[in-house]
């Protein structure tokens, strides 16, 4: 069950869980506030705490309304587009044959019929997104699969508006943001390590946490920049 606190100008959600400690998060893109505290906390305990991190709410919300945005894509010539952290210019061609993708060292070159709206060239690059990242996501399950000890039944690729990855902790399956196509192939691969320790620990607790240090001790950092990057027109959540 959630609990609501108001707090000035910010309603914080309350959950209570089987945790040992107070985790307080300010989510992008708006600035939403959630605090999670151990099952036997009381309300006033929890605004208590609320309250005397007021501050660093504010600063938190500030950071995240002062980062940068991505404008939505027009899929016209000369656009800036993404691609495993490069930026490539977008090179439209219009002729009568099915619409293509392809990469060259500066460009994307997208080939669609003639008339096709924004829409459907954005379908075409999707597409083509989402092959990108069948050709490296089976690489990195099956590299940590032997060194976490898990086995992923399958993976699925999803636009997301509130999460970079998700697990399903009890169909062994998991599921990754498509706009991770358009970071590091390293932040990607966090992401898919992040979502493999759920395999093992399903909560963010503090043996979730000693996983990832074993095995990837730099993840605190891929965690920042990974949030530091331009957002996607749509809301999304590190």
């Amino acid at each position: 069950m959630t609990e609501i606190i108001e707090l000035g100008e910010f309603d914080i959600a309350v959950t209570r869980k089987a945790v040992k400690h107070v985790h307080l998060s300010v989510h992008p893109p708006q600035g939403h506030v959630t605090l999670v505290a151990p099952l036997e906390t009381r309300l006033e305990v929890a605004r208590a705490y609320a309250i005397s991190r007021l501050g660093w709410i504010r600063d938190q919300r500030d950071k995240l309304q002062a980062q940068a945005r991505e404008t939505p894509r027009q899929y016209i010539e000369r656009e800036s587009h993404y691609l495993w952290g490069r930026r490539y210019l977008l090179s439209v061609i219009e002729r009568e044959a099915k619409p293509t993708v392809s990469l060259d060292h500066r460009r994307i070159t997208l080939a669609v019929r003639p008339g096709t709206t924004r829409e459907q060239r954005a379908q075409v690059l999707r597409a083509w997104h989402r092959t990108q990242l069948h050709g490296v996501v089976p690489e990195l399950i099956r590299k940590w699969e032997p060194k976490l000890g898990v086995t992923v039944t399958g993976y699925f690729l999803q636009q997301m508006k509130t999460k970079w990855g998700s697990c399903n902790h009890r169909a062994r399956n998991i599921r990754l943001n498509t706009d991770l196509v358009t970071k590091p192939k390293d932040l990607l691969e966090y992401v898919v390590l992040h979502e493999m320790v759920h395999l093992i620990e399903p909560r963010h607790s503090e043996r979730f946490v000693a996983l990832l240090d074993a095995h990837y001790p730099t993840w605190r950092e891929a965690r920042v920049e990974l949030n530091a990057l331009p957002l996607a027109a749509q809301a999304w959540q590190g």
